[in-house]
């Protein structure tokens, strides 16, 4: 049977495995180190006390400090090494869990987007680095201290192996009880805090409707189940937590009385009798501190399975080849996609090709798959069937890296980041202040970003506050065509603005096509049109119409095609001519 492959998080801990090994050689002589009190005690009691030596005392007293310092020396190298090692994991995983968590975010529309994975990777992290984790790796030299225990007496390690079933056994019943509440309880608050971050990024909406007290009644509903879950565990593990380190105590107490019963009868020494007190306790702490932090534990468990199911769904980028820079020829071959989270494919056996410099724009009522094409032509929704082409290449072929440079994207929801109006037109790269400035220009929004307080230097926010939506989705369009791009979607890049706006659009278009850019304009609004070549209509996933667009306005009014443009359509504008978009019929289509 084959084996799974190994997740990131799995390889980095494997990459790890070293440290690991000298953590565990260091516990072997840390936890010896730790019978130097008991042993100290008893040379104390038998040899000091019984031949009244000062120089005896200060011996071993010197000896005994010295292996404390050797302890905690080793104990200091020990947390060095797991913090080290903790780091070491989240540097080679940061920068894949923030790719898995924007693939995540892309592929589901947002709907899934949130920072759960790096914010489980520094709960990790900082178990790894805590207390608890060295209860596991102190529990495995137990078998030292019965040994020890034995040889002391075999009442003394007789009670030390029930005393140590009866902590394992309460261990065991801690992670019945306690540990599949805890984990609902982690997943609970998970989904409460995502839920929570999607409320606060519509406040707009939530407020101007009157949402609130619905939202915060079921906010209130996922807050109480998860204090519910949280509350019952912490009571069932609190309760056994108080119940061993009484036993604990009751045992250590226990013993002695069973080594005074010794004592008494001449089987062992007094010193003996205080030396396994201490070492009873030293033997069952681990135990004890693995119950305290059983809670610990299970977040880390659970952290780290939602770290291993996102490594897992979330495969990383294959090194690929870099391919010449695009010239803008773009083809569907039979394209078939289904959203992600739909059960059924929205675009359906899409075929068609467009040359470099055309200019095209997608027409079709609402859901008729235009913003699934839109994303299927940038590679960001992958093809259930059939391919995206850029230059002849699949789109998923090229480096993103690479090909972001040479597309421009203007999406129905523009979306601004915290910094200046020129770190955003510049995608947040080095700031080429010439290229931003033609860029604006190019996208008719210089002048208005002058007007602004600090000009090119304003800073704006994500929700970018300070601008109106037409100014946000101009800004947009001048980040879109930053650096001359070869290939241009923009998708609805009207819906904002004014007459002025829509002016400044319009003229946008012209400069632009005469950069020779490919072009994909998605739009309801019939005056953008003047401005394509060609058009393609789509109904129900399917391409019903596509050829030149006066051809295609006339065949949409039920007219014949002419030479001129037909009286509804305005004119269209004189540009270089581009190559021409071969018509596909609506067989072509195939569900």
């Amino acid at each position: 049977m084959q084996s799974k492959p190994k997740t990131d998080l799995e390889q980095a801990l494997m990459a790890c495995k070293g440290s690991l090994v000298v953590i565990g050689f260091f516990s072997f002589f840390i936890n010896l180190l730790l019978l130097v009190p008991p042993f100290y005690m008893l040379q104390v009691y038998d040899r000091v006390l019984s031949s009244s030596s000062v120089t005896t005392l200060l011996m071993l007293t010197l000896i005994m400090v010295v292996m404390m310092l050797t302890y905690g020396a080793l104990e200091w190298v020990r947390s060095r090494i797991l913090i080290r090692m903790s780091t070491r994991i989240d540097m080679m995983l940061s920068q894949r869990l923030f790719n898995a968590s924007f693939k995540q975010a892309l592929y589901t529309n947002g709907n899934s987007a949130s920072a759960q994975p790096l914010n489980d990777l520094t709960g990790l992290r900082q178990f790894l680095t805590g207390n608890g984790l060295f209860a596991f790796f102190d529990a495995p030299w137990l078998p030292i201290y019965v040994a020890i225990m034995f040889y002391f007496h075999f009442w003394f390690g007789c009670l030390t192996v029930i005393s140590a079933i009866v902590l394992v056994l309460l261990a065991y019943i801690n992670e019945k009880l306690t540990g599949k509440r805890l984990g609902e309880a982690n997943q609970e608050n998970v989904n409460a805090t995502n839920f929570t971050t999607k409320s606060l990024r519509n406040a707009e909406v939530v407020a101007s409707m009157g949402m609130l007290p619905n939202l915060l009644k079921r906010w209130k509903q996922r807050s109480y189940k998860v204090l519910a879950l949280q509350g019952r565990a912490s009571e069932l593990g609190g309760g056994i937590s108080n119940l061993s380190r009484t036993l604990r105590m009751i045992l250590q107490s226990s013993i002695l009385g069973v080594g005074a019963y010794l004592v008494i009868n001449h089987e062992i020494t007094p010193g003996l009798m205080t030396a396994s007190s201490l070492l009873l306790g030293r033997a069952l702490a681990p135990i004890d501190m693995m119950i305290g932090n059983w809670k610990g534990f299970v977040a880390a468990r659970g952290q780290y399975a939602r770290l291993n199911d996102v490594l897992r769904q979330v495969m990383a980028e294959p090194d690929r080849m870099s391919l010449p820079d695009p010239k803008g020829e773009v083809s569907a071959e039979n394209l078939i996609v289904t959203p992600p989270g739909a059960q059924y494919p929205v675009l359906k056996g899409i075929s068609f090709k467009v040359m470099p410099g055309a200019s095209v724009g997608i027409l079709g009522a609402s859901a008729a798959g235009k913003s699934t094409l839109a994303r299927a032509l940038l590679g960001l929704w992958p093809a259930q069937s059939g391919k995206v082409r850029l230059d002849g290449a699949d789109i998923f072929l090229w480096k993103r890296e690479e090909l972001g440079p040479h597309i421009g994207y203007l999406p129905q929801d523009i979306e601004l980041f915290d910094g200046t109006i020129s770190e955003n037109i510049a995608r947040f790269g080095e700031v080429d202040p010439k290229a931003v400035v033609e860029a604006a220009q190019l996208a008719g929004v210089h002048d208005m970003i002058l007007r602004l307080p600090q000009g090119y230097d304003t800073i704006i926010g994500a929700n970018s506050g300070v601008l109106s939506g037409g100014q946000r989705q101009r800004i947009g369009l001048a980040r879109a065509v930053y650096g001359n791009p070869r290939l241009v979607v923009l998708d609805e890049p009207n819906s904002n603005l004014d007459d002025q706006g829509e002016k400044a659009l319009g003229a946008a278009l012209l400069r632009l096509k005469q950069t020779g850019a490919t072009i994909f304009i998605i739009t309801h609004r019939i005056s953008v049109l003047s401005f394509v070549d060609h058009l393609i209509v789509l109904a129900e996933g399917q391409i019903v119409a596509s050829g030149q667009r006066d051809q295609v306005l006339a065949q949409l009014k039920g007219q014949q095609p002419s030479t001129a443009s037909t009286p509804q359509a305005p004119q269209a504008p004189q540009v270089p001519p581009s190559s021409p978009l071969p018509p596909a019929q609506p067989n072509d289509a195939r569900a």
